[in-house]
């Protein structure tokens, strides 16, 4: 009876704090909350995600890649990941910024592999790695195919705001000063853009 007395006002404190969290700005959350936040449908803490990490996420892929083309699609791939699986995220096995930074590595490693498996490049000896790839290949173009859908079907306002956020690799603030419109509008228009995006693609996947 001691350890329940114990548990119960516990997880009750957890859960205010849970609550309280998803009240606050994302600005001022930690990268754990704002993930968690993601995982609640929340696209604005997507976005925050992504103001704080895009750019880091862009760099480690052009390192990898040599093509800001494909870095930018590494980076687009794994934030869409994050958006959709986010609760595969496990705090006992790194932080949020390792996270994502392995989901991007995964991506543009995987493009590199694309890559090398053009007509040009040295065959694989082993067939079954390689229609393994091919596999992999044409899900990946599936996805991206159902994404750029998705995306025209969005104001020109919405869509230019993503495709220069996750194509371009700009933040909310800069896409506001390249844009010359106010923050507050930048991120309104992210939100919106974001919420109906999730909307298009997950009537898509009920079908």
């Amino acid at each position: 009876m001691a350890t329940s007395a114990v548990t119960a006002p516990t997880a009750l404190v957890r859960s205010a704090r849970r609550c309280a969290a998803m009240d606050r700005d994302p600005r001022t959350l930690s990268d754990e909350d704002v993930l968690a936040r993601v995982a609640g449908g929340d696209n604005a803490a997507l976005a925050e995600l992504y103001d704080r990490f895009g750019s880091l996420a862009f760099g480690l892929a052009l390192r990898i890649l040599h093509d800001r083309g494909l870095a930018e699609d590494a980076v687009q791939e794994a934030f869409i990941s994050v958006w959709r699986h986010s609760e595969r995220f496990q705090p006992g096995r790194g932080t949020v910024r390792t996270w994502i930074l392995t989901l991007v590595h995964r991506r543009a490693v995987d493009l590199v592999r694309r890559q090398e498996r053009q007509p040009d490049a040295v065959p694989d000896p082993h067939p079954t790695s390689r229609e393994r790839g091919a596999d992999e290949a044409a899900v990946v173009r599936d996805e991206r195919a159902r994404v750029q859908a998705a995306l025209a079907q969005l104001p020109d306002d919405q869509r230019t705001a993503l495709e220069l956020a996750y194509y371009g690799g700009l933040t909310q603030s800069e896409l506001a000063d390249r844009l010359n419109e106010p923050l507050g509008t930048i991120k309104s228009r992210m939100f919106n853009g974001l919420r109906r995006l999730h909307g298009i693609l997950n009537v898509e996947e009920a079908r």
